[in-house]
């Protein structure tokens, strides 16, 4: 039984996807297994593939017949995995050197958690390298094995599930499986952070997220697909339902959830301009079904945004996202006109 599985959903990524394979066959600690799933990839991604099967005895992969999206290919990497611990790459990006004998080592010293979280790095077409606006958080100092009542901050971390290392065991006992559609991370990761007993930080980029050119990431594109998020919240609200133990953190995910419906419709990009009042008015049922009753919602410019867009106010959301952006233009003037100055 390998120590890790590697578990690379593969679709359309042909440019990238050798960087993405070398970067966990090459990594210092050998004791994994890497499973790729093809997910009926058009491009040459299935060849690639089968030439590294070839190549080395770790790799392994599944070649589905039908296209089913990024959450199902995940399942069914995982339902062969056998590895100690899981972990999900994605096949554009890649892991660090090192990463793997890191995580052995921060493993072995807190007996092994249920989650082993790290942090990323944004990788651009120019060369820059920019770690996450996370790092403090991993810098902070804290118990070495903790739940989420010793450390709540972990849920302001962006929420996916390739920065982290899954004790494969503890996913089969909370029977964690990943939905359809977009935003397909956030059913997924809210549970699992909820309701691990013992997880662990290491304060290390492990992944550099590749930011692509315009097109290649799908959440990027305009679609009603991201009307998906209010499915996939109701399934975390679900799974809260069905743990009354954990019904203290209801306002918390309650929150964040409000916030990431804004973050979508704020995206340019992302809504077509012929749906956002529909978007708007989804919001709005959406959150007056889930309110808890003891939210409270954010002080500021951020908490205004999102209590307009919880309460369908599309027209007062548009002027105050006019108005801001009339002030940062404003400011930014009046710096270049000091600069000009001096």
């Amino acid at each position: 039984m390998p120590r890790f599985s590697v578990i690379v959903p593969v679709y359309q990524v042909q440019e990238y996807l050798a960087e993405c394979l070398d970067s966990v066959l090459s990594q210092s600690c050998p004791d994994f297994e890497l499973i790729a799933v093809d997910d009926h990839s058009p491009d040459g991604c299935g060849v690639i593939l089968d030439e590294y099967v070839t190549r080395d005895d770790r790799v392994r992969v599944l070649h589905l017949p039908a296209n089913v999206g990024l959450g199902r290919a995940r399942n069914a990497g995982l339902a062969v995995a056998t590895g100690d611990y899981v972990i999900f790459l994605d096949s554009d990006d890649t892991l660090t050197p090192g990463l793997l004998q890191a995580v052995v080592d921060r493993l072995a010293a807190c007996v092994d958690p249920d989650i082993l979280v790290y942090d990323y790095a944004r990788t651009y077409a120019d060369g820059r390298v920019v770690r996450s606006n996370s790092a403090p958080l991993f810098a902070r100092p804290g118990p070495d094995v903790f739940d989420l009542e010793q450390r709540p901050d972990l849920l302001d971390l962006l929420m996916v599930v390739w920065n982290k290392a899954y004790r494969r065991g503890y996913l089969e006992e909370q029977g964690l499986t990943f939905p359809a559609g977009y935003y397909e991370d956030t059913p997924w990761t809210f549970p699992a952070l909820l309701a691990a007993h013992r997880m662990t930080m290491l304060d290390l980029v492990g992944v550099h997220y590749r930011q692509r050119e315009e097109g290649g990431n799908i959440l990027a594109t305009p679609s009603r697909k991201h009307f998906d998020v209010f499915a996939q919240y109701d399934l975390v609200f679900a799974f809260l339902d069905r743990r009354p133990d954990l019904e203290r953190w209801r306002t918390v995910v309650y929150g964040r959830m409000v916030h990431h419906l804004n973050t979508v419709v704020s995206k340019p990009g992302r809504i077509p301009s012929g749906d956002r009042r529909e978007y708007f008015r989804r919001a709005a049922e959406h959150c007056a079904r889930l309110r808890p009753a003891g939210y409270r919602p954010a002080p500021g410019a951020d908490g205004l945004r999102t209590e307009l867009l919880s309460h369908g106010r599309y027209l007062s959301y548009q002027g105050v996202r006019a108005l801001a952006r009339t002030r940062q233009v404003a400011a930014r003037a009046a710096r270049r006109a000091a600069r000009t100055s001096r």
